[in-house]
């Protein structure tokens, strides 16, 4: 089961279904199933306080991954992602909030079946799979 959870923020996750059938292809894609996953969509400072109590962290960032599926070949866990890095990330690169919000669940997914962005190397190797799952939506440019 996917799920979109809000905490202390407004947001309008549009296209849920559709979002929720394309994280199916994206699992599918990597050969996993798919267990419970929540999607925690926070402000700055929530997301913050994750960070530094659980991560030893004291920086910003656009998302934090938490697996808790422990069966073989499944995928599930919680990620939160910070509306406000979303947003501005979405200027930095020239891109809608909408279009950088789907890159961050992609990358909030793939972290779930493994992958790690922790070098240069494996950032960009996790960017072109972003790109790969991009590829895979499908919505008209003016719904997005």
């Amino acid at each position: 089961m996917i799920l979109f959870h809000l905490q202390d923020v407004k947001f309008h996750v549009e296209h849920k279904q559709k979002i929720k059938q394309w994280i199916k292809q994206i699992a599918k894609f990597q050969k996993k199933q798919l267990g419970d996953i929540n999607f925690v969509l926070c402000s700055d400072q929530y997301l913050l306080e994750i960070n530094q109590q659980y991560l030893n962290h004291d920086d910003f960032t656009d998302i934090i991954t938490f697996p808790s599926e422990d069966r073989e070949g499944y995928i599930g866990g919680d990620i939160y992602i910070s509306i406000d890095r979303v947003r501005e990330n979405a200027l930095t690169f020239q891109v809608t909030t909408y279009q950088e919000l789907l890159r961050v669940f992609a990358h909030g997914i793939l972290h779930l079946c493994g992958y790690e962005d922790t070098s240069k190397e494996l950032k960009a190797h996790m960017s072109a799979l972003e790109d790969q799952c991009l590829e895979m939506f499908h919505v008209e440019p003016n719904q997005i």
